[in-house]
Formats: structure tokens, C-alpha cells, sequence
């Protein structure tokens, strides 16, 4: 028992440390484990003693030959269990390469859709790059070439090159003699690129330099030129037109006086008194400047008064000129031409000047119930005749001319002849369109020609030019 226990373990000994020495068969009443492997792919030897089987025991002890040995391994090999085992796995490759999203935005790598299977099994499958390709991308995509500018070459010409010659030190060289040189087909830079972008950039800077003082003087003329503006405004604003001075406006206060003055119930009020001429305004004899109303003697000569005071306030502004009243003319055709009747109505200690001096005449012509004017106008050389409603006098005219011949006689002693003098109804004049504006015509007329002014007011004037003669008569100056 005890030699079998030793030899036992003796061939557990050997089975263990040397793979050709044979191992007894398994017992018969022990089945395999797993089935063998097939012949094609036998299994590897197992060395453990688990797999000796029982009936070694009753072998006798004793060296063993090597050709029972050799049997005795092909026979075990044969009979014994083996368990399955999977082959081995390859290598892993690791390779290093970019992302494939990357690849395939830079067309690296397979851009085609996984929708269409032809394309998926003709396209071969995407290599992986590189460490050194991957830096190239890398570099490629965040520091992009710059684009180089495309010279324009006109076609059939010849292009040229432009070589431009560096220092060691990186600089450009520069020769200020010469800009450029040409070599055959060749253009040799020698100037500095910057020279030239600067002398450029210098020539767009003095031309807007040279605009900027340009303007500058040009507003400096302008400040200057703006100093006698208030005094050629009317000039170089013709359409803002200022309102003359027979046509401004009464201001409310003004109306309201005037309201007040023909409005009132006390008839016999006296309004205004003007001791120069010894003329009384009453309310009643002021109230014919009312709408539709005839003028009065009162208010035409008291209105003449003040003409004639007005040429002496501003002499330089207005005519020289004298104004006959209302009754110089009646007195004067009294029984036909009567210059007796007269003559010392113009007497130069009384009037302070000779009526030759002058440059107009203004005799007032009332006719029953129309009043008119007639003019000896000294300055033109002509008598005019003027009737708001169209007609013509001409004997008026001629008595006018006999006493202008007698009245210079008689205060000067001298001659004059107007028999070359012309004879004219004023054409063109504004007419009355009622049956009372006849005397406010008239005076308008006196006033107009003693401003040297144009007759520019018609029949829709006259309601203004009531109430404007009313308030100059208030307050015993004219405008």
C-alpha cells in the first residue's frame, strides 16, 4: 500500500513536469466530461493528476520502458477529456486619427449618404489619419493661407513680373533715384511698398485738406457778407413782401377808437379841432366817413392840412407839394376866370415858398355831386386830370394852365410858356364801383402822387381807407 502510494505520487510527479510521459487511462465506469474535440483541431495535453485513472494501482512497481511509455501516452491522449477553449483575439490596433465628423467636412473622408446602400458597399471604408496629417488639418483650418490677389491682365497683353529685392535683414531696399526699373518683361521694384501706400494715402489727405480750407474761407466770406444784410433783405428776398406804408394795418386799439368816434350818439362831440386851419371834427361831420356816405369840405381840407404837414416832418420822404382846398377852384371860375379873386391865397410870406418851386399841384374839383382832382405837375411838364370815374376835362385843364402863367407873373415876374405843356386824363386809374366813394378816391389819388407812388388800390381798399382817415383825423397826423 505504502510502495503504491509512493509510486502514486511519483507519476503525479512526472505527468506534472514532463508533457510526453504517459498517463494511465481513464477507469471505465467514469464518463467523460466533454466530448473531444474534433481530430482537425486537437486539444492541448492537460498535465494534472486528476485525470490518472484507478487502475494504475495494481500495476507493478518497476522502471517502465520507453515503448510502453509511448503507447500509454497515445492511448491517454486519445481517451481523455479536454474542456473548449476560444482562439485567441488579434491585436488591438490603436491608431491615432481625427474625428470622423472632421474628415468628412474637409472631404477626407466618405461624404456619401448611409442612406444609399449601393454607395455604403462601393466606397471603400475611411482611413484613419495620422498624428502628422491630423496637425496639418489642425493648422490648415485655424490659420487659413491669405488669399492672393489676382492681377488683372488685359487680354492679348503680355503680363509682367514684379520683383521686389529684400536685404538680409528682412527690409526692403529702397533707391531714391530711381522708382522703377524695367528688364525686359521684368518690373524691378526699388521703392518701399509702404513709400508708396503712404504717398498715396498723403495725396487723398491733401485733397480733402485743401477742400476743408476752402470751405473754411468760404463761411468766413459768408459771416462777412451777412453784416449788410439788413440792408439788401429786400433785395434778396423778393417773396416776402412787406406791407407799403398806405396799406398798414390799425392795430385793435385803433379800431376801437375809430368804432367809438362814428358810432357815438352825441352828434355835436367835437372829436378834433385843428387851429392851423381853424377846422372843428365833430362826431356829426366826422361820420361821413362812414360805408356809403359823401365826403364833406371839413374832412377833405382838414385831411389836405395834414398832408401838407406831413411833407414838412419828413421833406426828403415826400414831394414837394401844395395843396389847394376845396373852394380854390370855385373861386377861381367864379364868373368865368377870375385870378383877382385868388391871388393872395398864395402869397409867399403867407405859404413860405413861390407855387413854381414846387413839383405838384393838387386842386380839388367838386362838380355838384362828384369830386375830382386835376394836377399841375411842374416836374413833368404836364396837366392831368383825374376822375374815379372815367371822364375827361378839359376846360379845367386850360383855366389851370392861364393862372399857373399869371400866378408866376404875378409873384415872380417872369414869363412862362405851357403852351408845350402836355394835357392828360390820367389812363389806368383805379375807379369807384359805387356811388359814394367818389371824395375817398380822390383823396387817395393826393395821396399816392405825394409819395411819388403808383395808383395800386381799387375799390376794395376804400372800407380800410374810411377808417384809416378817420383815425389820422383823430389824431391830426397823417401817415
Amino acid at each position: 500500500m505504502g510502495a503504491l502510494t509512493e509510486s502514486r505520487k511519483r507519476v503525479s510527479a512526472d505527468h506534472r513536469l514532463l508533457p510526453s510521459f504517459p498517463s494511465s487511462a481513464p477507469s471505465p465506469s467514469k464518463k467523460p466530461k466533454l466530448a473531444p474535440l474534433l481530430p482537425t483541431a486537437p486539444p492541448l495535453p492537460l498535465h494534472s493528476s486528476s485525470h490518472v485513472p484507478s487502475s494504475t494501482s495494481s500495476a507493478a512497481p518497476g522502471p517502465i520502458s520507453s515503448t510502453a511509455s509511448a503507447s500509454t501516452s497515445s492511448s491517454f491522449s486519445s481517451l481523455r477529456p479536454s474542456r473548449r477553449r476560444l482562439p485567441p483575439r488579434p491585436p488591438v490596433q490603436r491608431p491615432i486619427h481625427g474625428p470622423k465628423r472632421v474628415i468628412r467636412a474637409f472631404g477626407l473622408g466618405n461624404t456619401r449618404s448611409n442612406s444609399d446602400p449601393s454607395s455604403c458597399s462601393q466606397s471603400p471604408p475611411p482611413q484613419p489619419l495620422g498624428l502628422d496629417q491630423y496637425v496639418d488639418l489642425v493648422n490648415s483650418v485655424t490659420h487659413p493661407p491669405p488669399p492672393t490677389p489676382l492681377a488683372y491682365v488685359p487680354r492679348g497683353a503680355k503680363a509682367t513680373v514684379e520683383v521686389v529685392a529684400v536685404d538680409d535683414l528682412g527690409d526692403i531696399k529702397q533707391d531714391e533715384e530711381e522708382r522703377d526699373e524695367v528688364k525686359g518683361e521684368v518690373v524691378v521694384r526699388k521703392v518701399t511698398l509702404y513709400k508708396d501706400l503712404y504717398e498715396a494715402s498723403s495725396r487723398q489727405r491733401d485733397d480733402r485738406l485743401r477742400i476743408l480750407e476752402f470751405e473754411v474761407c468760404l463761411a468766413e466770406k459768408g459771416r462777412l457778407g451777412f453784416e449788410p444784410l439788413p440792408k439788401v433783405r429786400p433785395q434778396i428776398t423778393p417773396n416776402k413782401k412787406e406791407v407799403p406804408e398806405p396799406f398798414v394795418p390799425l392795430t385793435a386799439e385803433d379800431e376801437d377808437s375809430v368804432r367809438h368816434a362814428l358810432g357815438g350818439k352825441n352828434r355835436r362831440e367835437i372829436l378834433s379841432e385843428h387851429k392851423a386851419s381853424n377846422i372843428v371834427i365833430t362826431r356829426e361831420i366826422l361820420q361821413c366817413l362812414n360805408d356809403k356816405h359823401w365826403l364833406n369840405d371839413e374832412v377833405i381840407n382838414l385831411y389836405l392840412e395834414l398832408l401838407k404837414e406831413r411833407e414838412l416832418r419828413e421833406p426828403t420822404k415826400f414831394l414837394k407839394c401844395h395843396f389847394f382846398n376845396t373852394f380854390f377852384y370855385k373861386k377861381l371860375i367864379n364868373g368865368g376866370y377870375d385870378y383877382k379873386a385868388v391871388w393872395r391865397w398864395t402869397m409867399k410870406r403867407k405859404l413860405g415858398y413861390n407855387l413854381i418851386d414846387c413839383d405838384k399841384i393838387f386842386v380839388p374839383i367838386h362838380k355838384e355831386v362828384h369830386w375830382c382832382l386835376a394836377v399841375i405837375n411842374i416836374r413833368d411838364k404836364k396837366f392831368q386830370y383825374l376822375d374815379s370815374l372815367g371822364s375827361m376835362d378839359m376846360n379845367a385843364l386850360k383855366i389851370l394852365a392861364r393862372y399857373l402863367v399869371d400866378e408866376v407873373k404875378d409873384k415872380i415876374g417872369k414869363h412862362i410858356d405851357v403852351l408845350s405843356w402836355k394835357h392828360e386824363g390820367v389812363q389806368n386809374l383805379p375807379l369807384q364801383e359805387n356811388g359814394w366813394d367818389c371824395g375817398m378816391f380822390m383823396l387817395k389819388y393826393i395821396d399816392f402822387y405825394s409819395r411819388d407812388m403808383g395808383l395800386t388800390f381799387g375799390q376794395k381798399h376804400m372800407p380800410y381807407f374810411r377808417r384809416r382817415t378817420a383815425k389820422e383825423i383823430l389824431d391830426l397826423r397823417a401817415g
